[in-house]
């Protein structure tokens, strides 16, 4: 095991959070059962808040942030995993409570950790990451209340981010009629790319519904804005359908009329990535393994080094990342 290894860590000074770079030790870890050479790991937007201070959502410093990660078992005390396993992690407050995947080194508890799924390299994995690993969990929500390839059109909002883009190709390689909501237009190429059969500017959902209720359009939706969008696109739902509520990019608010669901039946379906149970988030896994085009997701995957962590938190703040960033240790 190697003495020393690199790290981006927090500190914090006078309530002003400062991130920097370190070779920390074994012995600086923090309890866990498993011991992980984490050899990539990713860049989510929840990064981007951890390692700018925003939200008081670390509490404790210094602190290495990461909220995902995948790599080599080193040591285990846990009969689940010997040394050489490889596995991945996302989920359950790493990064953010406990030390997180921008390290060479992490040590966390087995339960939070899945076997790397066959098929699937450690690069590929962060690629999908906690991003799309909140994609596979919005579309096995939406096909479980009944959602199917001909039906009609699904929508994907904040489609050119990370949930958004992989939530794009994993609906069209499964057949489904995807159209793309981005405020971007320079992104619209690369979702068609990914496999979108229509796109709508987001500005057409920002605006507050002047009716309760609109037509009909929508047989399913991934949302990853919340706010005024959420509220729009539930007026536009079709009778029994979903939508799966999975971000907050623009607000936490949702300001609406309880008509969708009692006219129409519309179900609101709230997705969490973090505490989901082992047995789940391996069949989530499992799933993503199969349904995910692995040629889409190397499309809309950029490599980057440790040294890069902090720039790439504040572009992904700003909506200036496209696709998944993986962080290469």
């Amino acid at each position: 095991m190697v003495a020393t290894f690199p790290a981006l860590v927090l500190t914090e000074s006078d309530g002003k959070v400062t991130a920097g770079f370190q070779d920390l030790g074994i012995d600086d870890l923090p309890e866990g059962d498993v011991t992980v050479r984490v050899t990539h790991s990713g860049v989510n937007y929840k990064d981007g808040m951890i390692v700018n201070g925003m939200g008081r959502l670390v509490r404790d410093f210094p602190h290495v942030p990461g909220i995902d990660f995948a790599g080599i078992v080193e040591t285990s005390d846990n009969d689940r995993y010997k040394p050489g396993d490889a596995v991945v992690l996302t989920g359950w407050r790493v990064g953010e409570v406990h030390w997180g995947g921008y390290a060479g080194m992490a040590r966390v508890k087995a339960d939070w950790l899945v076997p790397l799924p066959a098929g699937l390299t450690a690069k590929r994995a962060m690629a999908i990451g906690t991003a799309g690993f909140t994609s596979m969990l919005c579309v096995d929500a939406l096909e479980a209340h009944g959602m199917t390839p001909s039906a009609g059109e699904v929508l994907v909002t904040g489609a050119a981010g990370g949930v958004g883009s992989v939530a794009v190709a994993i609906l069209a390689k499964r057949g489904y009629a995807v159209v793309a909501s981005s405020g971007r237009p320079e992104q619209h190429d690369f979702l068609t790319e990914m496999g979108a059969t229509g796109i709508i500017d987001r500005a057409e959902l920002a605006e507050p519904s002047k009716r309760p209720l609109e037509g009909e359009r929508w047989e399913g939706a991934v949302d990853t804005v919340g706010g005024t969008t959420l509220a729009r696109l539930l007026s536009q739902m079709r009778y029994g359908a979903s939508v799966a509520a999975c971000g907050l990019a623009g607000g936490a608010g949702l300001e609406t009329t309880v008509l969708p669901f009692l006219l129409r039946g519309v179900n609101l379906l709230g997705i969490d990535s973090v505490m989901q149970p082992f047995e789940n988030r391996s069949r989530i896994w499992q799933r993503l393994a199969e349904d995910l085009p692995l040629d889409k997701l190397d499309a809309l995957t950029e490599e980057i080094v440790l040294a890069d962590v902090p720039k790439a938190a504040g572009d992904i703040l700003k909506g200036q990342v496209r696709g998944r960033l993986v962080v290469s240790l």
